[in-house]
């Protein structure tokens, strides 16, 4: 029996009227009656999200509003269908249709599909526009450029009628005087609000001098207030401005997407001034912090100098100690040679090796002049062996005589002339000579004395002078 047929028996009867029915009737009744209801569309909150269930992946949850609220399900093929998910406190647009399960006589609202509305819908939107600057990079951390931690001279776009321009120009003076701010003018909200702010970060950025960074600030409001700064155009403006840009859009839990693509963000537009005009006291810090660190480092570096320095020392001294060493030892070791410590042992050396000299010459001259005497003596015999050519042999002989006579006496000359040069060379260098001229020289018990200090008060000594030798003592 249908649900509709139910109804039409229990209309048209007296008798049913007076009939009691059972709760499965009454079930029955009640659900005809909903499967009767058109698909609808129903706007609500989401709250008590559970889901997708483990083992069903069906989500079951509420949807309410002010006044009254709902159980809602929504099968698992229609959740797969989802272009977002759901969560608590998402205001949604639902369409579906009442169901009342039988066995516990609960109603819901069982959801075919959705999708976000109101502020959802701008949240979603926002998301959605926010990964697509992602995407071409405007978010990265590396193309954010660096705001100065002093600036001398700063622009502020925003509305020039609102507590904000006051509240920053306050900050600015408070903290830092020298700060020089330069005011552009702007709506910050409503109808052409985006295109007013990306002229007056065009103006800002133009400004001659140029600003040491732009503030892009505006007050709190609610979601819709702030869609301003959600614009795409405008972002793109922010992230292209040749000057850096110092975003304080609402308050603290509010991120707008000129807030993501701007060099710096901050939490207010207070928070944005006092972020760029470092407070006196805090430049007095800086500077003392840095002169420490200047006083540590030049006293390292004075330190380090002066160990270089007693390195350079310690090598200088080893070096001139090595060399005066191995001076001594040269001085040493010259007067350890046979010629200054026994010079007459020298000459005679000289004098032997002189001798040995002239003997082998002596030798090599007679051998020379026997052999030509013994071939000279030979012609006669071999002249007259042949009669044939015999003036020919006569000019030939007087030749041989003359090259003889010649080559002996070239040969005599040059041993004559080195002999006598050695001869020269040797008597130079006798010590006979020095001693001729007044010299004397003294000899210890261990052989000739070359200082003062190898003779003891009461040594005897040893000395020879030109014809003689004398001992005192």
């Amino acid at each position: 029996m249908t649900g509709n047929a139910v109804s039409a028996e229990f209309d048209g009867s007296d008798e049913q009227e007076r009939k009691e029915l059972s709760v499965s009737q009454a079930v029955e009744i009640a659900a005809g009656a909903l499967d009767a209801i058109p698909q609808l569309s129903v706007l609500g909150e989401v709250t008590g999200f559970r889901g997708p269930n483990a083992r069903s992946g069906h989500c079951y949850f509420q949807i309410k509003d002010d006044s009254a609220a709902v159980d809602c399900i929504i099968w698992k093929g229609a959740y797969l269908k989802r272009t977002f998910d759901l969560r608590d406190g998402m205001q949604v647009s639902f369409k579906g249709s009442f169901n009342l399960y039988k066995p516990t006589g609960r109603m819901s609202f069982v959801a075919r599909s959705f999708s976000l509305a109101g502020e959802g819908l701008l949240r979603q939107q926002v998301a959605q526009l926010a990964e697509k600057l992602r995407r071409e990079g405007l978010m990265d951390e590396s193309r954010k450029r660096r705001i100065p931690v002093f600036c001398s001279r700063v622009a502020v776009v925003t509305s020039l009628s609102g507590a904000v321009i006051d509240d920053v120009k306050r900050t600015l003076r408070r903290r830092n005087p020298l700060v020089e701010l330069v005011c552009v003018g702007a709506k910050v909200q409503g109808e052409g609000a985006p295109a007013e702010l990306i002229e007056g970060l065009r103006r800002a950025a133009a400004i001659t001098p140029a600003p040491d960074c732009i503030l892009l600030v505006r007050g709190g409001g609610s979601f819709e207030d702030l869609m301003t700064f959600n614009d795409e155009e405008l972002a793109r403006a922010v992230a292209a401005c040749p000057v850096p840009v110092v975003t304080g859009i609402g308050h603290e839990p509010d991120t707008s997407i000129c807030d993501m693509v701007s060099d710096r963000r901050a939490s207010t537009p207070t928070a944005a001034a006092e972020s760029v005009a470092p407070a006196m006291t805090e430049l007095a810090d800086v500077l003392e912090t840095r002169h420490q660190r200047l006083g540590v480092a030049m006293a390292s570096m004075i330190g380090s100098d002066q160990v270089d320095l007693e390195m350079l020392d310690q090598r200088g001294r080893r070096a001139w100690d090595t060399y005066t060493a191995r001076l001594g030892d040269a001085l040493d070791a010259a007067a350890c040679r046979p010629c200054l410590n026994d010079p007459t042992f020298m000459v005679e050396r000289r004098e032997s090796e002189l001798a040995l000299t002239a003997d082998r010459l002596s030798g090599a001259i007679a051998r020379s002049v026997g052999t030509f005497r013994s071939n000279f003596e030979r012609l006669p015999e071999r002249l007259v062996a042949s009669t044939s050519g015999l003036d020919g042999k006569r000019h030939a002989l007087t030749l041989a005589s003359s090259r003889l006579e010649h080559q002996g006496r070239t040969m005599l000359s040059k041993p004559a002339s080195e002999l006598g040069r050695a001869a020269a060379s040797l008597d130079a260098l006798s010590p006979l000579k020095v001693l001729a001229r007044g010299y004397s020289i003294a000899y210890s018990e261990a052989g000739v004395a070359t200082s003062a200090k190898t003779f003891k008060p009461g040594d005897a000594i040893r000395v020879r002078m030109a014809g003689r030798v004398s001992r005192v003592s």
